[in-house]
């Protein structure tokens, strides 16, 4: 499983011109699935991102997470390229993506992870939609993280 955790000032979802979802400063998390992960995946990269500390204190130096921020929300989208291998050719291969069949049920339980750590609502884009994401990377502060490269 593969996460890009990025520090934004503001965020949001819209499908097909219809805004989805929407959040101030926190994170905006892209999530990639592949067929060889599961709960400890998902329990690491839940923990990681709640965790990390990529937010300013007082002093101005990136040492608070997510959940110190008063008022950060996180806004979780599913983003299956994430998963892309660019090994051979020009054309990127997603075979290493799951299908929708294993990502989904993942992908549902990575946000409720999540939501249970954080504590309070997590907002989300809609799995395999085409979904235009807006962003205001502050910083720009963005970390990547693979739960097969610990």
């Amino acid at each position: 499983m593969k996460v890009v955790l990025q520090r934004v000032s503001s965020a949001s979802v819209s499908i097909g011109g219809q805004d989805k979802s929407a959040i101030g400063q926190g994170l905006l998390v892209l999530v990639g699935i592949c067929d060889e992960d599961g709960e400890e995946d998902i329990e690491y990269l839940c923990r990681k991102t709640i965790n990390m500390r990529i937010f300013n204190d007082s002093d101005g130096v990136m040492n608070l997470p997510v959940t110190a921020v008063e008022g950060g929300s996180i806004l979780v989208v599913s983003q299956f390229t994430l998963m892309a291998s660019t090994k051979k050719g020009n054309r990127p291969s997603y075979i290493h993506a799951s299908r929708p069949e294993v990502a989904v049920p993942l992908y549902e339980r990575f946000v409720s992870r999540l939501q249970e750590l954080f504590g309070k609502k997590i907002e989300t884009g809609v799995f395999g939609a085409d979904m235009q994401v807006a962003l205001i990377n502050d910083g720009p502060v963005t970390i990547i993280m693979d739960s097969h490269s610990r």
